[in-house]
């Protein structure tokens, strides 16, 4: 008998069918091109991007058209071949902690050669440096206080003093990270990037730990492997999403270790479900659509039935938008007013017919072949854990909340305008789905997940 969340005994048709989603994925990228190419919804070159080079526009991943070797090429194929060789055997085989450390070192390790692929100063350095990030306006932030006051005033991009793209699309968290960065002596795009990448680490043990402290560490070692090599480690390295992903994920390992805590009546489980609902109360400062992990983290207190874990979680994340309200920002006034700045700008040109289906072949690249195949499994059981369904699964409800994530931020039209990388926090969950694939085609799909990346990182230069 087959366990829940585990994937059913092998059919004739099982494997295949896995194939032909995993295909049809990254199929969907080739039809979302064609489409864009013959209807004029896909932009490119410098009509629309200013001084752009023709190579440049929307594939319709965002980026530059330049099959490219570098620096990081030989190293990502080592490391890739390494994951697929020994990954699924020392997930499985290695003490827990042990495991979740290789898990990150692989994951840091993966960001890193997939980064240099590109070199080390556009790969790596670059990414931050450019007058549309954050540390673009690091260095005449000199008041915090000040800043966070008259934050909401320089959103709007018709005017002299307005902030960076980067700074005015986020909430005034994602900038004071970088500036605490800069007052501790972590100045510059260097430090800032390498920062970035190890906590974007992070997701290759908060997503499976995440699992395990839901009783399901059978299936979070093998979800190990496809979290630390995902796809999306393109966009993870380096992007200030990848730090917000790391971050919400660490949240809700930390709210889900709480809430097992509570029930069994342990020491700490107050204490860590409060910590959990600071870090992810802070989440939504990093990003507006942080708040999209709302349905993941309910996932963690739906299985763990432990509902007491809200009475802690809700009112420190309440306390974390009441330091920036008493410090002059309302995070409710910023949203309305990033929403009108983001249709002054590429919105206005990106159709909402076209992009909320290439969106997500967009992020059907970010998750990899492996976890759409796993969505196939997945899937027909979202309805679990309603009366005559079967009980919900930490797998499941994770997935399923990652998945509703998505929709919504898609269907929204809010994300049309936006790059790959904003789909990071949520895609980090919805690979957990590669777990429920048989086990002895796993390793198979790891040379999938990485000849991916591989693939996209060498004829591809993406932007932000």
């Amino acid at each position: 008998m087959t366990r829940p969340d585990e994937a059913p005994p092998e059919r004739a048709t099982g494997i295949p069918a896995d194939i032909v989603a995993g295909i049809a994925g990254l199929l969907l990228v080739l039809v979302a091109l064609v489409v864009g190419m013959l209807t004029g919804a896909r932009l490119y070159g410098s009509a629309q991007f200013p001084n752009a080079s023709p190579g440049f526009g929307e594939y319709p991943i965002l980026g530059h058209l330049s099959p490219h070797v570098g620096p990081g090429t030989v190293l990502a194929v080592v490391v890739a071949m390494a994951a697929v060789a020994w990954g699924p055997a020392l997930a499985e085989r290695l003490r827990w902690r042990t495991a979740l450390l290789g898990a990150y070192l692989l994951s840091v390790s993966w960001i890193l050669a997939l980064a240099l692929v590109d070199g080390w100063y556009v790969g790596v350095v670059r990414r931050l440096a450019t007058r549309d990030e954050y540390l673009h306006e690091v260095p005449g932030i000199t008041d915090i206080p000040t800043m966070l006051h008259t934050f909401s005033d320089r959103i709007l991009s018709l005017r002299p003093d307005s902030w960076t793209t980067h700074v005015s699309g986020h909430p005034p968290g994602a900038t004071l990270v970088f500036v605490w960065l800069d007052r501790i002596g972590l100045s510059g795009p260097t430090a800032a990037a390498l920062v970035c990448v190890l906590v974007a680490g992070l997701v290759a043990v908060a997503v499976p730990v995440t699992v395990a402290a839901l009783g399901r560490r059978d299936l979070a070692r093998a979800a190990l492997p496809f979290v630390a090599l995902l796809p999306g480690a393109v966009w993870l390295g380096v992007s200030a999403d990848a730090m917000f992903a790391g971050v919400v994920a660490v949240g809700v390992a930390v709210l889900a270790v709480g809430c097992v805590r509570l029930t069994d009546g342990r020491s700490a489980g107050g204490v860590l479900c409060a910590a959990a609902g600071l870090v992810l109360g802070f989440g939504i400062f990093l990003s507006y659509g942080l708040l999209l992990m709302a349905p993941v983290a309910l996932a963690v207190v739906l299985v763990s039935r432990c509902w007491r874990a809200l009475l802690y979680a809700v009112p420190a994340a309440l306390a974390v938008a009441g330091v920036f309200a008493l410090a002059g920002f309302w995070w409710l006034d910023g949203y309305h007013l990033v929403v009108e700045r983001y249709y002054e700008g590429i919105a206005a040109h990106r159709p909402y017919w076209y992009w909320v289906w290439a969106n997500l072949a967009c992020l059907a690249v970010a998750v990899g072949p492996a976890a759409v195949a796993g969505l196939r499994r997945t899937a027909p059981r979202f309805l679990d854990g309603l009366p005559g369904r079967a009980p919900l699964t930490p797998v499941v409800a994770l997935v399923r909340g990652a998945a509703l994530a998505v929709l919504t931020a898609d269907l929204s039209g809010l994300s049309k305008a936006e790059t790959e990388r904003i789909w990071l926090p949520f895609a980090v969950w919805l690979v957990l789905a590669a777990a429920a694939l048989p086990g002895a085609s796993r390793r198979w799909w790891l040379v999938a997940q990485a000849g991916t990346a591989l693939v996209v990182n060498h004829v591809l230069l993406t932007s932000w």
